[in-house]
C-alpha cells in the first residue's frame, strides 16, 4: 500500500508539471486576453468546476478560521498572480523566473515563526544553492544578468505572497476541513479580491472571444487543470509534507518549462541548460534529503 508521504511527493510532481506547462496556454490566450483577464477566468472556471464537483457549502466558520480563508485567497490567487504579471511587464522573465524560486526560503523561514513541527535543516540551504544555481542557468542560459530593481522587487513580493499562502494553508490543514471545499473557499476570496482591480488593469467583458475553440480549451486547461485540479493537490500536500518540504518542488518549475518548450515549441534545449535541469533536480533531492549533504549535516 502506497504511504500518505509518497502519494504526497506524487501530487507534489504531479501539481508542478501541470503548472510548469501553463506557460504555453497563456502564451496563446495573450493573443486575445489582458492579463487579468485570463487570471480571473480561469479562477471562475476553476471555482465553478470544485462547485460541480463538491455541491455542498463549507459552511461560515469561525472568525478566525475564517481569517485563514481571507488571508490565503488574497495572498495565493490575487496577489500572487497579479504580482508575478506585473513584475512581468517591469523586468525580464528570466529575472521573474529565478526570483519567484526564492518562495522555499521565504516560506521556510516563516515555518520557522509561525508554524510547529516545520524544522529548518541544514540540507535545506545547501539544496536551496544547488537548485538555484541550476534555475540561473537555466533562466539566462548565457546571457547577461540585467538587474531591474521596480520589477525584480515584484517579483520578490511575489515569492514572499506565496510563502505566506503555503504558511496560511498548513495552518487550514491542521482544522481538518475537506480539501476541496477549503481550496473553493480560497478560491471565492481571490476572486472577490480581484474585482476592485478589473477596472484598472485591462479588463473587458466580450464573451464571444470564448467561441474560439484553442480560447475556450486552454482557458478550461488553466480553470479546471492548472487551478481547480492542481491547487486541490497541492493544498493537501501542504497538509501531508508540510510547507516547507513542498515548496521546494517550485524549484522544477523552470526545467519543466525548459523541456516544455523544447517538445511542444520546438525551442532549442542546449547544454547549459541541460546541465542547469541536472544541478536543479540535485538541489531538490538535496533538500528532501534524499542526497547526503556531506559537510552540511548535523552533528550529534
Amino acid at each position: 500500500m502506497i504511504s500518505r508521504t509518497l502519494l504526497g511527493h506524487m501530487a507534489a510532481l504531479m501539481t508542478i508539471l501541470v503548472w510548469g506547462t501553463t506557460f504555453v496556454s497563456t502564451k496563446i490566450l495573450l493573443q486575445d486576453f489582458a492579463p487579468l483577464e485570463i487570471l480571473f477566468f480561469r479562477f471562475l472556471v476553476g471555482y465553478v468546476s470544485l462547485f460541480l464537483f463538491r455541491p455542498r457549502l463549507l459552511g461560515i466558520r469561525k472568525a478566525k478560521e475564517e481569517v485563514l480563508f481571507m488571508g490565503a485567497g488574497l495572498c495565493g490567487v490575487t496577489l500572487y498572480f497579479l504580482l508575478e504579471n506585473i513584475a512581468l511587464t517591469y523586468t525580464f522573465a528570466a529575472n521573474v523566473g529565478i526570483i519567484i524560486c526564492l518562495a522555499p526560503f521565504f516560506t521556510a523561514i516563516l515555518a520557522c515563526l509561525f508554524l510547529q513541527g516545520e524544522h529548518l535543516q541544514p540540507r535545506f540551504f545547501a539544496g536551496l544553492l544547488i537548485a538555484l544555481s541550476g534555475v540561473i542557468l537555466i533562466a539566462f542560459n548565457g546571457t547577461t544578468l540585467q538587474l531591474n530593481p521596480l520589477g525584480d522587487l515584484l517579483a520578490a513580493l511575489a515569492a514572499l505572497v506565496w510563502a505566506v499562502y503555503s504558511i496560511l494553508m498548513r495552518r487550514i490543514g491542521e482544522l481538518k476541513l475537506d480539501t476541496v471545499l477549503c481550496t473553493r473557499r480560497v478560491f471565492f476570496y481571490g476572486l472577490l479580491f480581484m474585482l476592485p482591480a478589473l477596472p484598472f488593469l485591462g479588463f473587458t467583458w466580450k464573451p464571444d472571444r470564448l467561441a474560439d475553440i484553442p480560447n475556450l480549451l486552454n482557458l478550461l486547461y488553466l480553470g479546471f487543470g492548472a487551478s481547480a485540479l492542481c491547487f486541490v493537490t497541492w493544498n493537501w500536500t501542504v497538509r501531508v509534507l508540510g510547507a516547507v518540504r513542498t515548496s521546494v518542488y517550485i524549484y522544477l518549475m523552470p526545467v519543466v518549462t525548459v523541456l516544455s518548450s523544447a517538445i511542444i515549441l520546438n525551442e532549442r534545449l542546449t547544454g547549459l541548460a541541460i546541465f542547469g535541469t541536472a544541478l536543479t533536480l540535485i538541489g531538490l533531492l538535496v533538500s528532501e534529503g534524499r542526497i547526503p549533504s556531506y559537510g552540511f549535516r548535523r552533528k550529534r
